[in-house]
């Protein structure tokens, strides 16, 4: 069943262990959070994880699209910013890996020491595209299983969920993406991934076919993939979903009609209702302007 869990993981406990515990208790949804204030917020709201988007990190943050420019020091550090910014686990989309085995277990190792509770791998070549759309090319299923049995071995922590993707549907067809993912299983990936799915029977079949591992269901809007709700996806066999774009979309149209009624009217006042105030800023960062000195780092000893 679906459900939005409300508790922090347990003092001590690592955050792979506080997913994998999520996805044994039912089907839950995970917001991208382009930024550590959206983080937060999706904590706040009762939320049990965060996904960084390669999408909605290229786009956002650095103002390029999603074809494999941001460089894994860049992606380091935007994990570092949010997995500080929450306690629930963080799922990080690294792409293709950044290179072959060899660049997998660097990437897999700087991205678990930065805070990822789960590092996320596809199958295509680079330079990749975005999963909903043509022209995309894939591996060898064996190039990308070695990937994955590299990203695996690579891991300090083995609670450390790796997520194996595979874009093939919207290159071949689904026979190869449900083979490729049994391979990517069988090569060490926890949770499996089918990318752009176009019809609730091709979601049924995976979840009837690759039941007992865990899946990760993409319900990105404008792409391929009809929007199904939790309960519909918990029914077909899904457990994690993520919305990698949603609010970096939200906030972008919002950021559009407010520059449109500042260049119309001069003023930003028609707009006072629709803003977070400060008070409520404050509130989430839990700062008192009284007191700012809580939110310093300690003075290093001399």
């Amino acid at each position: 069943m679906p459900h939005t869990p409300s508790d922090p993981p347990a003092a001590g406990a690592s955050r792979g262990a506080a997913l994998r515990r999520l996805a044994s208790e039912g089907t839950f949804a995970v917001p991208g959070a382009p930024i550590a204030l959206a983080a937060k917020l999706i904590e706040r709201e009762g939320f049990g994880a965060i996904y960084l988007s390669g999408a909605a990190f290229s786009a956002g943050l650095l103002g390029v699209p999603d074809i494999g420019i941001l460089t894994l020091d860049q992606l380091v550090s935007q994990t570092q910013l949010l997995a500080a910014a929450v306690e629930i686990p963080l799922i990080v989309d690294a792409d293709t890996g950044f290179g072959g085995p060899v660049e997998v277990i660097d990437c897999v190792r700087k991205l678990e020491a930065a805070g990822a509770a789960a590092i996320q791998l596809e199958d295509q070549r680079r330079p990749k595209r975005c999963g909903h759309l043509p022209g995309k090319e894939i591996v060898e299923t064996a190039e990308m299983c070695a990937k994955i049995a590299a990203a695996r071995a690579a891991l300090r922590d083995p609670t450390t969920v790796i997520i194996g993707r595979s874009d093939a549907r919207g290159v071949t067809n689904l026979d190869d993406c449900i083979g490729r993912l049994e391979a990517y299983r069988d090569s060490g990936a926890d949770w499996l991934f089918p990318e752009a799915l176009v019809n609730r029977d091709e979601f049924a079949r995976v979840g009837r076919q690759l039941s007992g591992t865990p899946l990760v269901a993409n319900m990105t809007e404008f792409g391929t993939s009809p929007l199904f709700t939790l309960d519909e996806l918990s029914d077909l066999g899904f457990s994690a979903v993520i919305y990698p774009v949603t609010l970096l979309r939200l906030a972008m149209k919002a950021i559009e009609a407010g520059l449109g009624l500042i260049a119309d009217e001069g003023s930003q006042t028609g707009l006072l209702d629709l803003m977070q105030t400060r008070e409520e800023l404050y509130d989430l960062l839990d700062y008192d302007p009284r007191h700012p000195e809580r939110h310093l780092p300690p003075t290093p000893a001399s």
